[in-house]
């Protein structure tokens, strides 16, 4: 601390708290409190302090601006004021000073026991019975039997014993108390609270276990005592550990990394973290039920669907050129492809219905909760329908998707757990055509992105979609958009050539999930489509001869998986349906 001086200079405007003010008249301080800090106040022979404002001081009537450079000894409200912020600020340096010095004791104190956990070495005991090897999600009773009572020992394989088991995971909940730690390990599987005793908590290790830690834990299963509570009602009550892989901790450690209240672009970082979490890893395992079931049922319904594996490199294209990520093949001119469908297209005369489970990409600089610049597309396409037949379709696959993966325990009690709300939907599906759909909207006064009622020929923006859904609140098919804003392979209906028979599926909370429609079947109007858009048929012959070589009427479909996703699983965004996703300006990790 400086040594007091006689007469300390304080200036409000131009002065410096810290240590390149000196308090002088050429470098004072700003505030009084600082001059305090630096210049203690005494009851005899003190310092006396002495303030200005250079720039914003009054200045006298008649006077002139160098009246604001002269110094003028402090207040007594002033000095008051300060002196008691300068004791509130002794006694707050008091308490880190005393915070320090038992921070600094209770570090000292840690690491002699740490020093001492090292001497600590811990053995199996070869007595006991050999450890069987499980995955943390077995349950049979014929496997694991699980102990129950009291027992004096921590471990006691004595005549009614649990099963000695052997499990690995990395720690996924961490509680140590006085004499006991509590973890839970998670394996990918399932859950399992282990509880260490006796020597295993005094050990380094032990001492020092962070999150994510991997682990082998060997011991006995029990039935988790009366009012108590851990996965799965059981406990692995442990006799002997290793540590396979330590987790790092500290500034690094993952509840650091990704903290509850991280922002999105950090937790995008660090989405190989993130996975890790219980929500993010229920998405996961809810996604492959869910595709496990659109393929379960495409084999079940009748006629049954064929799953087939389309190209992802094509030099075509199926939603307009504005989307396409372009590279060069080989010195050609090639594209990501941003549907299947035309290839299911030609699938159809040999193979009957075909679906397929393939990536899609849009090169849209769209940063929406539901677009992705890569997602997973379920395509289907189906021969010798009418446009009823097409939803009637869509509305059996989805529901019967539903079904099939809320009949899996595991997966409706992770939906459950995501979503508490999710009902499967209400059928049949509200079916709206796009006419009735514009008069509901202006009915409703819910305007366009102009800020304009809407008027036959808009683009339905996704706001105003999902608005009118979530009103309604039910699955909605709509129907019959304008020729002018649906694709140029799209059917038009026979009865108002104004229209199409397409179909777009909306689902509350969501929008649309699904966008589908009867395809062109007549080759001359096919061949005036392509004329009507600007597109050279040429690169398109193969898809043409399907008009040529037996036509039929047929339709077909194009599911966004994250968006179904996002609406069985309550998610915000489609963003976290999927394991990396990719969307503008985003293509790591």
């Amino acid at each position: 601390m400086a040594t007091a001086s006689r007469h300390v200079y304080i200036d409000e405007d131009v002065g410096k708290d810290d240590f390149s003010a000196a308090g002088t008249e050429q470098s004072p301080y700003k505030t009084l409190l600082y001059a305090h800090i630096q210049h203690p106040p005494a009851q005899t022979d003190g310092p006396q302090y002495f303030t200005r404002k250079s720039q914003t001081a009054p200045i006298p009537e008649g006077g002139d601006e160098s009246s604001r450079l002269e110094y003028k000894a402090a207040t007594k409200s002033a000095l008051k004021k300060a002196a008691n912020l300068y004791d509130s600020h002794k006694k707050k340096a008091a308490k880190g000073d005393e915070l320090a010095l038992r921070e600094k004791a209770e570090a000292e104190k840690r690491q002699i026991a740490l020093e001492h956990a090292k001497k600590i070495k811990l053995s199996q005991d070869p007595s006991l019975p050999k450890a069987l090897k499980i995955r943390l999600n077995e349950k049979d009773p014929n496997v694991i039997k699980l102990r129950s009572g009291d027992s004096k020992k921590d471990v006691d394989y004595s005549e009614g014993r649990g099963t000695r088991v052997r499990v690995t995971g990395r720690v996924h909940r961490l509680r140590s108390q006085k004499d006991v730690i509590f973890l839970t390990l998670q394996d990918g599987y399932g859950f399992l609270q282990c509880v260490l005793t006796g020597d295993l908590v005094k050990t380094y290790d032990a001492l020092t276990m962070t999150l994510e830690t991997a682990l082998e834990v060997w011991g006995e299963m029990w039935e988790v005592p009366p009012k108590q509570h851990a996965p799965d009602d059981r406990e692995l009550h442990a006799d002997y550990y290793e540590i396979i892989g330590r987790a790092a901790g500290d500034k690094e450690a993952i509840t650091t990394i990704v903290a509850p209240d991280a922002d999105q672009q950090t937790l995008l970082d660090s989405r190989h973290l993130v996975l890790r979490g219980e929500n993010s890893s229920s998405v996961m395992k809810v996604r492959a039920a869910v595709l496990r079931a659109f393929r379960q049922t495409y084999e079940e319904i009748t006629p049954s669907c064929l799953e087939v594996t389309p190209p992802c490199m094509v030099q075509t294209q199926v939603e307009g050129g504005a989307t396409l990520f372009e590279f060069n093949y080989y010195g050609e001119k090639a594209y990501l492809t941003q549907s299947s469908q035309l290839y299911l297209e030609t699938c159809l005369p040999s193979l009957g219905n075909v679906f397929c489970v393939a990536p899609s990409f849009r090169a849209e600089k769209s940063l929406t909760r539901r677009h992705l610049s890569e997602y997973t597309h379920i395509e289907a396409e189906l021969d010798f329908i009418t446009f009823d037949d097409l939803l009637d379709h869509l509305e059996l696959v989805m529901c019967s998707v539903v079904d099939i993966a809320l009949s899996n325990a595991q997966t409706a009690k992770q939906i459950q757990s995501l979503n508490p709300g999710f009902q499967r939907p209400e059928r049949p599906f509200k079916r709206m055509r796009y006419a009735d759909a514009i008069g509901w909207l202006r009915e409703h006064e819910i305007l366009n992105e102009e800020g304009q009622p809407h008027t036959f020929g808009d683009d339905i923006a996704e706001a105003a979609e999902r608005k009118m859904t979530d009103i309604i609140n039910r699955p909605i098919f709509l129907t019959h958009f304008p020729t002018e804003i649906k694709a140029f392979y799209m059917k038009k209906d026979p009865q108002d050539a104004r229209v199409t028979e397409s179909v777009d599926c909306l689902m509350p909370g969501v929008g649309e999930i699904v966008g589908g429609s009867m395809r062109m079947d007549d080759y001359e109007e096919l061949m005036a489509a392509y004329g009507r858009v600007g597109i050279d048929p040429k690169p398109y012959y193969w898809y043409t001869d399907q008009r040529k070589y037996g036509t039929s009427p047929h339709g077909g479909y194009g599911l966004g998986l994250e968006r179904f996703l996002a609406w069985m699983c309550g998610r915000h965004t489609v963003r976290e349906c999927c394991l990396y996703p990719r969307f503008a300006m985003r293509c790591t990790p």
